[in-house]
């Protein structure tokens, strides 16, 4: 038995499901930029899911995603503040500030994971021009050292440091 990695969205194959949609999309011709039914099927799937004024950006990267993501709802003087050992603060080159022109604030994670008391060091900035405003808390569902966050578990007791 071989062991999986989900380190990153580029570093194996195309699942053959995937690939092979792409084999039957990709035969004929399709109008470009949106128009073509694939992505009206898309748009109709998620709307669905989420409503009739969902937004959608089609990107092939998980970094696009997140840049994306993060500057379609942050401006230069807005904050993200993250885990130490988010994805976005240490494995994306900073291309989230760079692209968002926000600023990252990384706090002290419990295994990967932040609660809201890690955070309220960051509020007393709130409504000084002079700061950073924090607009975004980005937190991973399956964070970079394995952990997930979920009510039934609750919170390590032990606050650890990962370098």
């Amino acid at each position: 038995m071989s062991l999986k990695s989900f380190a990153s969205d580029n570093a194996s194959g195309v699942h053959p499901r995937i690939l092979a949609a792409m084999e039957r999309a990709n035969a004929g011709y399709a109008r470009p930029y949106g128009q073509d039914p694939y992505t009206g099927q898309a748009k109709e799937v998620f709307a669905r899911h989420f409503g009739p004024d969902i937004d959608m950006y089609f990107v092939f990267l998980g970094t696009a995603a997140n840049v994306l993501g993060l500057r379609a709802v942050t401006r230069p003087w807005h904050s993200v503040v993250c885990a130490d050992v988010a994805h976005i603060n240490v494995d994306e080159c900073g291309a989230p500030e760079s692209v968002t022109g926000s600023k990252l604030q990384a706090v002290p994670s419990y295994d990967g994971r932040i609660r809201s008391t890690d955070i309220e060091p960051l509020l007393h900035m709130i409504g000084d021009f002079h700061h950073s405003q924090p607009r975004v808390v980005s937190i991973t569902q399956s964070t970079e050292l394995g952990t997930v966050y979920s009510p039934a578990r609750g919170w390590p007791t032990r606050r650890r440091r990962w370098t």
